[in-house]
């Protein structure tokens, strides 16, 4: 390749791969996306490996599962670990590396290899640091300390209108800074440009226009399984995690969450055409490689669920979108690509795509190579909430340990994993072929679920409801 592609890699919070119209979904409205996907690649069966922010965005900056990177159990202060991230990568490759948004690493100040980070974190002052970018921006437009003043939570579902002027939100204020970078590139180097919305992670505050879209739209209606019918019955680590307003809620309240959420989906995708904008009047929209992903999901009242962390679908597949440069010739417009892939596969990805050399510490797989992998191995939390993943073929194996709980559920023939097959004879084969998989698998301390060759897990445990005094992490006003 005689001229290196820039490239713009655009990450949201919470974006679940089923919201999407690539998966067909009845609601959500993102013209923005379908449009991108019919001038790229769209990866149908793409997951978050450990679906919760900090874990998978080690995994995105570094290629490495969470075994290799650290992270399993969502640690706030663990450094990123020894070994070159994409950003450095790029810059090594002769690029200018730029991030506008959430980056959501310790320190929250470390720019793991780009030239410059414009930082918007959601407030998070537990561990000393200062205002980030965004509030700095609110400060200046006369509204200092008021990102939270809507009362919204952090980690909630309770939701209201955005309270501050439009060109305030995060959401507008992440693509007027990243369109300023592009603007302001250095013309002698490619780019790697990386946009990380907080959006559409909570707190919970569409603006107003994009409520009206969706007021006269029929909202979905969550699913219910015939293993989720009784949230007694769940497994111990769902019920642990449930918490918050929705919980139990009736359905006009999650109706209202569900049309926020949808609202906000929308806004960043009419936002994203800005991006394409800038691009094309840059000239340079030919000459530049277009990703849209997301960390992971979110159960948002699925199953009776508002967690993110389950491996079920609405919580760890992905929405992952590539469109390649224009000379870039490997698919053709407008295509499927049904393999199983994983977030940390992005960063190879795009190595490979630009010519980088790809580093040793990097165990995730270039998705432009014809790498096809059997099955996926995902794990999230250690302990009495620890789960485990296996998805392969058609099937998806979930697994608990406490309880030694396995669930089963045909991907193809049962997206929203409404039939727990576990119990069903017919499976035998397959649940003993997916265990043995995530038998190989286990390692620090997870190998004392095995006995004798068979997964026993730890011992069920009484549900207690947890203190929530909290409120998911609310924020307050900052003076």
């Amino acid at each position: 390749m005689s001229k290196k592609p820039n490239v713009l890699l655009i990450c949201t919070d919470h974006w679940s791969g089923l919201l999407t119209p690539q998966a067909g979904h009845p609601v959500v409205m993102a013209p923005t996306l379908e449009q991108l996907g019919r001038n790229g690649v769209t990866f149908t069966n793409a997951y978050s490996a450990c679906p919760s922010c900090i874990p998978s965005r080690r995994s995105l900056m570094t290629g490495m599962t969470a075994r290799s990177h650290g992270d399993r159990v969502f640690n706030e202060e663990n450094p990123m670990p020894d070994a070159p991230t994409m950003a450095q990568c790029f810059r090594d490759g002769g690029y200018q590396a730029y991030c506008v948004g959430k980056l959501h690493v310790y320190p929250q100040r470390n720019r793991i290899g780009f030239n410059e980070v414009i930082l918007e974190e959601q407030g998070r002052h537990q561990f000393g640091d200062k205002a980030d970018d965004y509030e700095r921006f609110l400060s200046i437009q006369g509204y200092a300390g008021m990102e939270y003043a809507s009362g919204m939570a952090h980690n909630d579902w309770v939701s209201r209108p955005w309270h501050l002027p439009e060109y305030c939100h995060p959401i507008n204020w992440g693509v007027r800074e990243m369109s300023r970078v592009i603007s302001r590139r250095d013309p002698g180097k490619p780019g790697f440009w990386y946009l990380s919305f907080s959006a559409p992670h909570p707190p919970l505050t569409p603006l107003q226009v994009y409520l009206d879209l969706y007021r006269d739209v029929e909202i979905d209606k969550p699913t219910t399984g015939n293993w989720s019918m009784d949230d007694e019955q769940l497994p111990h680590s769902l019920r642990c995690r449930n918490l918050g307003a929705l919980v139990k809620a009736s359905w006009q309240k999650q109706m209202q969450a569900r049309r926020s959420f949808y609202a906000t989906l929308t806004h960043i995708d009419h936002q994203i055409r800005l991006l394409i904008g800038i691009l094309r009047e840059e000239k340079i929209l030919d000459d530049t490689i277009i990703v849209f992903t997301s960390d992971h999901g979110h159960m948002i009242g699925e199953h009776g669920l508002w967690v993110m962390t389950p491996f079920l679908e609405m919580s760890s597949k992905i929405p992952l979108i590539i469109i390649p440069s224009i000379g870039d010739k490997r698919y053709p417009i407008d295509t499927k690509d049904d393999r199983i892939a994983e977030f940390a596969d992005i960063m190879p990805t795009l190595l490979d795509m630009c010519g980088l050399p790809i580093p040793k510490t990097v165990d995730s797989n270039s998705l432009w190579s014809d790498y096809h992998r059997d099955y996926l191995y995902g794990e999230h939390f250690e302990g009495e909430n620890a789960t485990r993943m296996i998805r392969a073929g058609r099937f998806k194996l979930i697994y608990y340990a406490t309880g030694n709980i396995v669930q089963l559920f045909d991907i193809e023939d049962d997206p929203k994993e409404t039939t727990d097959l576990s119990k069903d004879k017919h499976y035998i084969d397959e649940i003993e072929q997916m265990k043995a998989l995530l038998i190989q698998n286990l390692y620090n301390g997870d190998e004392a679920w095995v006995r004798k060759g068979v997964l026993v897990g730890l011992p069920d445990k009484e549900f207690i409801p947890q203190d929530n005094r909290g409120l998911l992490n609310q924020r307050g006003l900052r003076f």
